[in-house]
């Protein structure tokens, strides 16, 4: 079954990147520019790097694992083929820190990305893209607890200014909303543990789930309402901010915890300019099984087709594809 699933979604995304597309600007649709987002990822591609993103939040215990503090130190490049589509690098170092313990430091899997923008509008301030990312079972440290199997995770993902409403909700002009949508299946369908007992050979089998991975954003964008909509007079540095709110959750398909949601609630805020963003968000965990203690997420973010785009703006088959920010 996720042979199927796997090769049919590769299948479509094989035909969506036979498609024909129109090169757009980097984070835009129209007049709206869409932020890079800290939690989950943003519809868009881009010439572009995150270094870099830093996690902290205390998970709750589980069985015979105990409560344990969590920071990741994670960079992540991306780099457009076409003006339509990306691929993406992303790595991670992470200290872990259980109740009871000494600190345990490795990186985490690489992961890789692939996405394509299939649909955008100007005029509705929309976009729609399909990917997939692959987390690259074996590549971490094995004392951090990295999977030992890969797991590959088909995505939608979309984005919707409300530039488009009428005058008479002008304060709501200047709203957007992002979303993914997508599903892990790993390589492997369990693990298999080896234990000698006074019987002979015992074999435990311990099961990948799959897992679906969900969540949006709610923005509000400052210099959108002072740029599109009404100058309300805001100085700097708040007439380049953001404030927005990240919802980001998983939930298992099989295995033990199956149907169990998990996930965070992620308010915060962005700050963004010509070369760079900067974000800022708290991590609010939704339940029990995702946590007690809230966390916190911070990013640096840069522009790289802004800062350079002779060099980083070059495609092998379009060419230098130029600043992607109008100037």
């Amino acid at each position: 079954m996720r042979r199927h699933l796997l090769a049919g979604w590769l299948t479509v995304l094989a035909m969506v990147l036979g498609l024909t597309g129109t090169a757009h600007a980097h984070g835009m649709a129209g007049k709206r520019f869409f932020p890079a987002t800290l939690v989950i990822d943003d519809p868009f591609v881009a010439d572009e790097m995150s270094l870099p993103t830093i996690f902290h939040l205390k998970s709750p215990a589980d069985g015979d694992t105990p409560a344990t503090r969590e920071t990741d130190i994670k960079a992540d490049f991306s780099k457009r083929l076409s003006p339509d589509l990306g691929f993406s690098l992303g790595g991670t170092y992470k200290l872990l820190l259980p109740d009871g313990g000494n600190l345990t430091k490795g990186f985490d899997n690489m992961a890789v990305g692939l996405k394509y923008t299939l649909l955008k509008s100007a005029e509705h301030e929309f976009l729609f893209s399909l990917g997939v990312d692959i987390d690259i079972g074996g590549t971490g440290t094995r004392r951090v607890g990295p999977e030992g199997f890969t797991t590959y995770t088909p995505t939608l993902f979309f984005g919707k200014g409300f530039g488009d409403l009428p005058d008479s909700l002008e304060w709501l002009k200047p709203l957007a909303v992002t979303g993914t949508f997508g599903g892990s299946i790993p390589s492997r369908s369990s693990n298999k543990t080896f234990n000698i007992t006074d019987d002979g050979l015992e074999i435990e089998r311990e099961p990948n789930p799959h897992v679906i991975q969900w969540g949006f954003t709610v923005q509000y964008n400052l210099q959108y309402l002072q740029s599109f909509v009404r100058d309300i007079g805001l100085p700097a540095p708040f007439n380049r901010m953001i404030p927005i709110v990240e919802l980001a959750f998983q939930t298992p398909l099989d295995g033990p915890a199956s149907g169990r949601t998990t996930g965070t609630v992620n308010p915060g805020i962005i700050w963004f300019g010509r070369y760079f963003q900067v974000g800022l968000e708290a991590l609010i965990p939704i339940n029990k099984a995702s946590g007690k203690i809230v966390g916190v997420i911070g990013q640096i973010h840069f522009y790289l087709d802004d800062i350079a785009p002779s060099i980083f703006s070059w495609t092998p088959f379009h060419g230098t594809l130029g600043p992607t920010q109008p100037r």
